[in-house]
Formats: structure tokens, C-alpha cells, sequence
């Protein structure tokens, strides 16, 4: 058995690029001109890059925690992309909503008894997000000499990892805050 395979990586690709676009322009590493205030819906492909970078880690590693805890338990688990919660991301953006919701993907596993291990798994994702927040939180502190595109990354990347880690941990519905604190159903 693979441990991850092609429809996954494939996936995770399609997710990623969809993240960017959603993304792009919300978060810049240049200063805005007039003409990019004028033209908001041009599409900066530097500025695609750039939300690339400072997005997908934190959701892409998330949910491939998930995926790698489960498998460290002897369970299968599959990525799953998933195309109506990347919609509304999509659709918010060509919309331009001032807020984002997204749901862009899950993994599959199967029926856990083990509370334990079902705990873990569901936290593996959100102490991914934890990790980067409080990594790109310390580089930013104590690392001396970075350049202003390095700022702008470990910034994000602290904010959008602080994000994704509170909201994940709420104990409601399907988030990894209801699994980790009331176990299995």
C-alpha cells in the first residue's frame, strides 16, 4: 500500500493552486499603486505565488498530519479534496467578499474506537498549525537581519496558523476541536 498516492498528490496540487487564487491579491508582499486599486480583479501572478507560499503549508500539512497520524495507527486514510468547500472559497472571492470561508479538503479514515487514538489523530492537524505559528512566531523575535519578503511570510504565516489553529479547535460540528474533546460517537 502507498502511502500517499497519485490521486492525492494530485489532490493536494489542484487544492493548493485553488488556495492560491483564492488568496491572491488578499495577500501582497509589494505596495499597492493606484493602478492595482483601480484594477482589482487583475490577476498578479507574483501575488498568486506569493499566497501560495504563505497559505498552502499551513493547509496542505494540516490535513496530511491527519493522514500520517491515522497511518501510525494502523488505519487507512485518504486525502480528500473537497470541491464544494473550494467553491464557496471561489465564489467568495469573485464575489469580493471581505471575509473568506473555505473548506478545501478532509481525510478519510475509517471508524475508530479507540478514543485515544482518535483524539490524536483529530489533533495531529491543529498541532501542525500550532507548531507554525509558534515557529514563525519565534524566528520573528529572535532572528536578526531578515529581509522584508521574509517578514511578510513569517508574519503570515504566524497569523494564518493562529487562525486556522483557534478555529480548528472549536468544539462544534465536524471541526478537530468537537473530535478531540468529545472522542468518538
Amino acid at each position: 500500500m502507498a502511502i500517499i498516492t497519485l490521486s492525492e498528490i494530485f489532490s493536494l496540487i489542484v487544492m493548493t493552486l485553488v488556495i492560491g487564487y483564492i488568496f491572491t491579491g488578499k495577500f501582497t508582499r509589494r505596495v499597492k499603486t493606484v493602478y492595482d486599486m483601480m484594477h482589482p480583479k487583475r490577476f498578479d501572478l507574483n501575488d498568486f505565488k506569493f499566497a501560495i507560499l504563505v497559505t498552502a503549508p499551513a493547509i496542505v500539512l494540516h490535513e496530511l498530519a491527519h493522514k500520517f497520524v491515522a497511518i501510525l495507527y494502523g488505519f487507512t486514510a485518504t486525502f480528500k479534496m473537497f470541491l464544494f468547500g473550494l467553491g464557496i472559497g471561489v465564489v467568495l472571492k469573485l464575489v469580493n467578499s471581505p471575509f473568506i470561508l473555505i473548506a478545501p479538503g478532509y481525510v478519510e479514515i475509517p471508524l475508530v474506537n479507540d478514543a485515544l487514538a482518535y483524539r490524536l489523530i483529530a489533533f495531529a492537524g491543529p498541532a501542525v498549525n500550532l507548531i507554525l505559528w509558534i515557529g514563525s512566531m519565534i524566528i520573528l523575535e529572535r532572528a536578526k537581519n531578515l529581509t522584508r519578503t521574509q517578514v511578510a511570510v513569517l508574519s503570515l504565516t504566524k497569523t494564518i496558523n493562529m487562525i486556522l489553529f483557534f478555529f480548528n479547535m472549536i468544539p462544534f460540528g465536524p471541526l478537530d476541536g468537537a473530535k478531540v474533546l468529545f472522542g468518538p460517537s
